[in-house]
């Protein structure tokens, strides 16, 4: 029985899966996307994603570690040399899951898994909203009148302030 098993077994052995999920890791990591089946790819999600946090950590032993893991230089010299330092400021969630349809062979639900940062297309619409930081609102003809009299009251103060400041000069 499988009672409170916290992750997908893929329906392969330890050996197995810790084989492929580091192979997946490396081509993610390398290629910056791959296309996968959903399933595997969160899987992938839940095994890369603390390998990432922990490369922004640029120290022998967080290299040690994830090394263990993907036991591949290449992967984790591009992870500690481009992929932190792209991800530094990001609290987590540092990759994508875009569902693409079923594969013909078998009808496998297929996933394009991805770094996020890497995705200039996808991101670049998102930039702009988070540039905007208010809403507009239609607001009502008194609204707008009592406003203008706040505005207008406000004025005068800076106007009399501004008086008072320059007597003082003279002064």
């Amino acid at each position: 029985m499988r009672h409170n098993k916290g992750f997908n077994h893929l329906g392969r052995q330890e050996g197995h899966r810790d084989a492929m999920l580091s192979n997946m890791a490396t081509s993610l990591i390398l290629h910056k996307r791959i296309s996968t089946t959903v399933a595997k790819a969160k899987a992938l999600k839940m095994y890369v994603e603390p390998l990432i946090t922990k490369s922004k950590v640029d120290s022998t032993h967080s290299r040690r570690v994830v090394f263990s893991y993907l036991q591949n230089k290449e992967s984790v010299a591009e992870l500690f040399r481009d992929v932190a330092v792209k991800v530094a400021n990001r609290p987590g969630g540092y990759t994508r899951i875009l569902k693409t349809g079923t594969r013909v062979g078998d009808s496998a639900e297929m996933c394009i898994i991805e770094l996020v940062d890497y995705n200039a297309n996808y991101n670049q619409g998102s930039g702009d909203a988070a540039k905007k930081t208010t809403t507009r609102r239609r607001r009502s003809s008194s609204k707008k009148a009592d406003s203008a009299v706040v505005a207008d009251a406000v004025e005068v103060k800076e106007d009399a302030s501004a008086e008072a400041a320059q007597e003082n000069k003279a002064e």
